[in-house]
């Protein structure tokens, strides 16, 4: 699927539009897939940041898609389809938000780890967030966005969303990553304007406390491709080189690393070299790894091979958080499902071979 366009569409109903509105009304699923189609790559953005997993945004956007289907017959054209879609589906999320609750990180659960935990277990009992692999929507939705779409997915952003109550969410993201205006919002949440302008300005508050000030996109574009890659590079390199402190010589004095199912994390260069020299540095094998990106963040995928293995096997997908040219945070996901999803094989042979 292709990048959506950057400009709201126009209330103003095409022809092409109306003519399979109304064959999609008659039953004709491919005028209703014609519709939908362009627009399902920022419906899904939309949903993992209301959500914070990308399981749950297929859900919510699956179910969504039902509801617009049968309900096709009462769209009376009073605004674009995009702003009904957008309208059934952040009603979708809300709903699957309230049932399944509030995700988090490590970092939101507890006071970080001074030593290495090494015989650490999973959490099964939490709720994680999880990372998004879905495309990456480019540029604002509109010219009022607050926000570019590629940064309203970043690690940070979405975790920060996750402290907000579902109708704050909506609030937020609606008018400052989408671009609607508070009293459109009004009508898609039925409820008033003055209502979606307190919610906006807590939303914003509590935001504000959680988000860099920088986004990883500034970043980015302030630093320079190259100097992206070769931070991945160097990263890389010390991993698959178990190099303790080559990493840390990488690494801001704040740093944090989590890695979600795990319920410990660690902060700063002691408690973050510590881990790294017992852990992925010490006992538990020989690093593979390849470049990705994920929640448009450049990304490490990680393969282990245990001593006695015969391959190296699907570990985590680490996300980096950079300031400048050094990583200040490491998020990583374990689990060989974040390999799939992202399309990336679940084994690599080892080097030697």
């Amino acid at each position: 699927m292709s990048n959506i366009s950057s400009q709201v569409p126009s209330a103003v109903p095409t022809p092409g539009v109306d003519n399979d509105l109304a064959l999609a009304r008659g039953g004709d699923h491919a005028a209703y897939d014609r519709l939908v189609r362009p627009l399902l790559p920022e419906l899904h953005a939309h949903s993992y940041r209301m959500l914070a997993s990308s399981h749950d945004a297929d859900d919510a956007l699956q179910d969504a898609l039902v509801k617009v289907w049968r309900g096709l017959g009462d769209f009376e054209g009073r605004s674009t389809l995009r702003t009904w879609l957008y309208t059934v589906v952040t009603r979708s999320c809300i709903d699957l938000a309230r049932a399944r609750g509030r995700r988090a990180l490590p970092i939101d659960l507890g006071p970080s780890s001074a030593r290495a935990v090494v015989d650490d277990a999973p959490s099964d009992d939490i709720t994680w967030l999880g990372p998004y692999v879905g495309d990456d929507p480019g540029g604002f939705a509109s010219p009022a966005a607050r926000y570019e779409q590629r940064e309203a997915v970043e690690l940070a952003f979405v975790a920060a969303l996750q402290h907000l109550p579902g109708n704050q969410r909506a609030a937020l993201l609606l008018f400052e990553v989408l671009g609607f205006p508070a009293d459109q919002i009004a009508t898609m949440m039925r409820t008033t304007t003055a209502s979606v302008n307190s919610a906006l300005q807590r939303a914003r508050a509590t935001v504000a406390l959680r988000v860099p000030q920088q986004s990883q996109q500034a970043t980015a574009r302030s630093i320079g491709d190259r100097q992206l890659h070769a931070v991945v590079e160097r990263f890389t390199t010390a991993l698959e080189r178990r190099d303790t402190d080559a990493l840390v010589d990488l690494v801001t004095e704040d740093v944090t690393w989590a890695m979600p199912p795990m319920p410990h994390w660690y902060a700063g260069l002691a408690a973050v070299g510590d881990f790294a020299a017992q852990v992925p540095m010490g006992s538990c094998g020989s690093w593979r790894t390849l470049p990705t990106s994920v929640n448009a963040q450049p990304a490490v995928a990680c393969y282990l091979r245990p001593e006695g293995a015969p391959a190296h096997g699907a570990w985590a997908i680490t996300v980096l958080t950079l300031r400048d040219t050094r990583v200040s945070g490491l998020t990583s996901f374990l689990g060989v499902e974040h390999f799939t999803a992202l399309g990336l094989p679940t084994q690599l042979p080892p080097i030697d071979q």
